[in-house]
């Protein structure tokens, strides 16, 4: 792998670790109701898991209710089943042929649980984005020393430079995200 390589490969996997964080913290509850809170609740769908968003149409007809109506009226339960047991602390409740989640306010203490949440979530994002950047200076350390490539210190230096410039780069984003998350959370 020369050192273009490993630098493009990884931006990818910096990129890949932004995109997870953001579809995770779409899930995170605020205090408004959001579709992102259930599209990807598993429900047990005739013996297999399926994502809730493949199984019914999820809207937001109020700021603090989530409707979700299914494409087969034989699969309620299911999917209050799949609800239930998610985590999200919600009580669905079943209206004919749809189900409505209304979300209560978020006490002080579960803002807190979920602020954490979120700056864990951040971190792991971090860590993939940090591991990223030590492969590929492993990567360009290898070409360094390939002494069919004659590579000079300086292209080195400057590859894992601009390595290092990219990890700053998707840190802030990492950091950028988080805060807003964490802002979000607040609003009353």
């Amino acid at each position: 792998m020369d050192i273009d390589e490993a630098q493009l490969h990884a931006e990818e996997s910096m990129e890949k670790a932004i995109d997870y964080l953001k579809s995770e913290l779409r899930g995170i509850r605020t205090g408004r109701a959001s579709t992102g809170m259930v599209e990807f609740i598993k429900v047990d769908y005739y013996g297999s898991q399926s994502d809730l968003r493949s199984l019914a149409m999820i809207n937001v007809p109020e700021p603090t209710q989530i409707l979700i109506k299914p494409y087969d009226a034989s699969s309620i339960q299911a999917i209050v089943k799949g609800i239930e047991v998610s985590g999200l602390g919600v009580n669905p409740i079943v209206d004919g042929k749809q189900i409505r989640i209304n979300l209560p306010a978020l006490t002080g203490e579960r803002r807190k649980q979920l602020q954490t949440s979120v700056k864990h979530m951040g971190e792991q994002a971090k860590v993939t984005i940090r591991n990223a950047r030590r492969d590929a200076n492993k990567h360009i350390d290898a070409a360094g020393k390939d002494k069919t490539l004659s590579l000079s210190e300086d292209v080195i230096d400057k590859s894992k430079k601009d390595v290092d410039d990219l990890t700053h780069k998707y840190e802030k984003q990492v950091d950028d995200a988080i805060a807003a998350k964490q802002k979000e959370i607040e609003e009353v």
